[in-house]
């Protein structure tokens, strides 16, 4: 897979709120088969900046380029979230977004509805065209399970599950819009160190098996340094730094972000 063509611009990037700046214009990339971390101190703007690119927050200034499922380089500002999704970009949220009620295969399936072909007259009258997609649907939600390791709870209701379950799910559900890059918002938040271990297996054996970029906003520090190709650091929102784990590791400018000025000097 190319490391080199690029899926994803920020050029610029700055929205404020009350005349804070949250984020400031902020530039990276993100390259084709890369995983790449956004990390910050609390309040850096990694979820805001986040938020801008899925159009969740509309910036006041800065573009966002997708080169989207057809090879096209498209700008996002502007696009409707769902519109965004079906160029190939999603994301999950730092809390989980499951329906408690429903299957954990019916909430992979939740995923599946921006892919459906068919319209709502020929579900509704279970036409042959609409049952065959759902038999697809079905069968790919219960390949992807099979690949989180969690086919067996297929049928069981959401509510009660482990917390690990839930986020598997979640990542899964992403997986049944065939996206070219995920975004992933904080995704070892309240998981354990077992669990975070096998995330991070689980995020490049995704990379790998569905051919996904992956960019990952995340305070895990040991997850970041252990499975992203290249980091942006950010803080208030400005650039600190861009680098592989290791130059992000060796900067004074992040360390001072993370440590303060005196801690990091003395460091």
């Amino acid at each position: 897979m190319s490391q080199s063509k690029k899926i994803l611009t920020i050029k610029g990037l700055s929205i404020a709120f009350g005349g804070l700046k949250a984020v400031d214009d902020l530039s990276f990339h993100v390259n084709a088969g890369e995983i790449y971390g956004l990390i910050g101190p609390n309040g850096a703007g990694k979820t805001t900046a986040f938020n801008c690119m899925t159009q969740f927050y509309k910036p006041d200034a800065g573009q966002v380029i997708f080169n989207h499922l057809q090879g096209e380089d498209v700008d996002l500002v502007g696009k409707k979230t769902h519109d965004i999704i079906k160029l190939g970009l999603v994301r999950t949220f730092q809390n989980v977004e499951l329906i408690g009620d429903l299957t954990l295969l019916d909430n992979l399936l939740i995923g599946a509805h921006i892919a459906y072909q068919t319209g709502l007259f020929a579900n509704a009258f279970k036409l042959p065209k609409a049952r065959r997609e759902e038999e697809e649907m079905t069968k790919k939600a219960l390949e992807i399970l099979a690949f989180l390791g969690i086919e067996t709870k297929a049928y069981e209701l959401a509510a009660g599950q482990p917390y690990g379950v839930l986020k598997k799910v979640e990542l899964g559900r992403t997986l049944m819009s065939n996206p070219k890059l995920i975004i992933l918002d904080e995704p070892a938040a309240g998981l354990n160190d077992t669990e975070t271990a096998e995330l991070a297996k689980l995020i490049k054996e995704i990379r790998e098996t569905y051919s996904c970029t992956v960019l990952l906003v995340e305070h895990d520090m040991r997850l970041v340094m252990g499975i992203c190709d290249r980091i942006c650091a950010i803080s208030f929102g400005k650039k600190l730094a861009e680098g592989t784990p290791k130059e992000i590791q060796a900067s004074k400018d992040v360390q001072e972000a993370y440590l303060g000025k005196e801690a990091s000097s003395n460091a």
